[in-house]
C-alpha cells in the first residue's frame, strides 16, 4: 500500500505523514523538500523557484517523474507531495484541508522554529505568511494545470478528506490512522 498526502498549507500534512510513516515504519518521501533542495542548488528561493517552473517544466517534471518511478518500483511507503495522488494513482489519497488563516498561524509559528525551509517571499508576520502563501497556491494551481490538466483541490480525486482547523496534530493523526488500519485490514 502506497499512501499519498496532499493538502493546504498548514493543514498538518507533514506531521501526519511523518506520524503515519513511524507507526507503520514505513519510508516517508518529501516532494517539497526535493523541490527546495532544486532551487537552493540553483541558489532560488522557493518562491523563485515556483516562479521559474511557471514557464519551464523542468522545475516539476523532476520531482514528478522521481515519484511516478516510486510509485511503480516500490511498495509500502507514505508520499507528501500536491501531484503524488495524480502520479501514483493506485495510492490510498488522503487530503488534508485547514482555514485559511489558521493555515496562515501554524506555517508562520513553524517558520519561527526553522529557518531552513528556503520559503522566500515575506515571512515576518502571519498576515505576510497568508499573502506569500496565496501567491504560493496561484503559481502551483497555474503550473499543475498547464502542465496536467489537474486542480489538486478538488476533493473527489482523494479516498480521505479531512479538515484539521479546530483539530490538535494528535486528533488529526488518529482519524486518518484509523482509516488507514481500516484499509489494512481489508488487505
Amino acid at each position: 500500500m502506497i499512501i499519498s498526502l496532499s493538502g493546504a498549507h498548514g493543514s498538518g500534512k507533514s506531521t501526519i505523514a511523518q506520524k503515519l510513516a513511524d507507526s507503520l515504519a514505513w519510508p516517508r518521501y518529501y516532494m517539497g523538500g526535493l523541490r527546495r533542495e532544486a532551487a537552493a542548488k540553483k541558489g532560488l528561493t522557493l518562491a523563485e523557484y515556483n516562479k521559474l517552473g511557471e514557464t519551464d517544466i523542468e522545475t516539476d517534471q523532476e520531482v514528478d517523474t522521481y515519484q511516478k518511478k516510486l510509485g511503480e518500483e516500490n511498495d509500502n511507503f507514505i508520499i507528501e507531495g500536491r501531484t503524488s495522488w495524480y502520479f501514483i494513482p493506485h495510492s490510498i489519497k488522503i487530503y488534508l484541508d485547514v482555514d485559511e488563516d489558521e493555515g496562515a498561524r501554524r506555517v508562520f509559528s513553524h517558520l519561527q522554529q526553522e529557518n531552513e525551509r528556503n520559503e522566500g517571499g515575506e515571512t515576518d508576520s502571519v498576515e505576510s505568511v497568508k499573502n506569500s502563501l496565496k501567491k504560493r497556491l496561484e503559481s502551483d494551481n497555474l503550473r499543475y494545470k498547464k502542465y496536467y490538466g489537474i486542480d489538486v483541490y478538488v476533493r473527489e480525486h482523494y479516498d480521505f478528506y479531512l479538515n484539521t482547523t479546530n483539530l490538535s496534530p494528535e486528533e488529526s493523526f488518529q482519524q486518518v490512522y484509523s482509516y488507514i488500519k481500516k484499509r489494512l485490514d481489508k488487505c
